[in-house]
């Protein structure tokens, strides 16, 4: 049996259904990413010689395919924001960001060093993968396309949030680094964590980006008519956004994550109303779905080779804490003072910390620079933590958005595409 027709024939049956599946699980307390990591379980356990799904066998190949998935998730989510921005208007989002990322870093790293007995550069780094919410694994509880208006409170704070904490969180990863014995002292290496990772790489990663944003709008919106794209070219323009401002970015040592989210909100701010946003978040959000395909199988597939194997039960307690106490609890703390967020919409935002992708990068990333104590356990951890997220938040997200729209006497999701599609034509 040749492996490659296998793995065709596997690949085009979950593009299939990746198509059709997110329109007809709306109505339903289940969402496509559970199912996909249930089909990479059943085909890994079958005697189909794929290749091993293990993060180890393949560190490289992990590393840049949820990299890529990541940053092509990033662009469609500043693309699909309507909102301006302002400190004042994007207050919420940068709460989490600032305020409830850093005690989610804290009080993880904690529990993973005295629960866990993770080592401290293990438990951090543990924390700094974990902490970011998800902008691959969210869409559930996301804003709608441009222009669609389904930016309420709660949808607008979670896409903010995933959008910006993706890149925010790397400080903390390379504070895990700093932390590995080296050569240098620890003094010289914390000095130049603070300047280099905390701050010149933050700065070039919103600058870079904000300049990426600015050009790339001036090529599509200011050049003459001429000159100007097709339509049929905008998808093109997107994997271009992508990619450029990312690379540019990576290349002079800046966050290239926060730089590919900040174009893509930049870009979106020129022109709100034309269609080119509209076709180029379609474009990214249809490489997405391909990429979160692959990864989601293959995800299925190293829990069926044994991932979760060295996963403890102080480690499993850790991750549950995360879940369902420090996420929680942080978010009602941070946002107890917002008064234009009600108490449900901060009970909702608080609990839909959903991990994912991402958080695969980010272990990735760092086992690639250095071996860290407990390897296998971080990525147990890392593992079940994303499967009981998956699990819990994709049976959950439906109903308990639906509930908050009718609370707000808001049409839910599932209406509002039922009307799109009785729309003449």
């Amino acid at each position: 049996m040749s492996i490659y027709n296998v793995a065709l024939v596997l690949l085009g049956v979950a593009i299939l259904g990746v198509a059709w599946l997110p329109s007809l699980l709306e109505k339903f307390p289940l969402s496509y990413p559970i199912l996909y990591i249930g089909l990479g379980l059943g085909v890994y356990t079958l005697p189909l010689g794929l290749p091993a799904a293990d993060p180890f066998q393949h560190p490289k190949l992990v590393t840049h395919l949820s990299e890529l998935c990541v940053i092509v998730a990033l662009t469609g989510t500043g693309l699909k924001i309507d909102r301006p921005f302002s400190l004042r208007t994007w207050r919420t989002p940068l709460l989490l960001v600032l305020v409830l990322m850093g005690f989610t870093i804290a009080g993880l790293t904690l529990a993973g060093w005295a629960l866990a007995g993770l080592a401290l550069p293990s438990a951090l780094l543990l924390a700094a993968a974990l902490a970011p919410t998800d902008p691959v694994l969210a869409g559930d509880v996301q804003v709608g396309d441009p222009g669609e208006g389904r930016e309420d409170n709660v949808r607008f704070a979670l896409t903010g949030e995933a959008g910006l904490n993706d890149g925010l969180a790397f400080p903390f990863v390379y504070l895990a680094l700093a932390l590995l014995p080296a050569a240098l002292p620890l003094s010289a290496r914390l000095l130049e964590w603070a300047w280099l990772d905390g701050l010149y790489r933050v700065a070039a990663g919103v600058g870079l980006g904000w300049l990426s944003g600015r050009l790339l709008s001036y090529l599509i919106f200011n050049l003459p008519k001429r000159l100007s794209l097709k339509p049929s070219a905008y998808g093109f323009v997107a994997l271009a956004v992508t990619l450029t401002s990312y690379g540019v970015t990576e290349l002079l040592h800046g966050y290239g994550f926060l730089a590919v989210f900040v174009a893509a909100v930049t870009l979106r701010s020129r022109e709100r109303k034309h269609e080119y946003h509209k076709q180029m978040h379609a474009f990214t959000d249809q490489m997405e779905r391909l990429l979160i395909v692959i990864i989601l199988i293959l995800f299925g597939g190293a829990l069926a080779g044994g991932l979760l194997a060295p996963l403890t039960w102080p480690a499993a307690a850790v991750c549950l804490l995360l879940l369902l106490v420090l996420r929680p609890l942080g978010g009602m703390l941070t946002l107890m003072r917002s008064k234009h967020v009600t108490v449900a919409e901060r009970g909702v935002i608080s609990f839909f910390g959903i991990r994912g992708i991402g958080s695969i990068f980010y272990i990735a990333f760092a086992l690639e620079k250095a071996p860290f104590p407990q390897a296998r356990l971080l990525w147990a951890m890392l593992g079940f933590t994303i499967l009981v997220s998956v699990v819990l938040h994709g049976v959950l997200a439906t109903p308990v958005m639906n509930w908050l729209d009718r609370r707000h006497g808001r049409p839910s999701t599932a209406e509002i595409n039922a009307d799109a599609k009785t729309v003449p034509e």
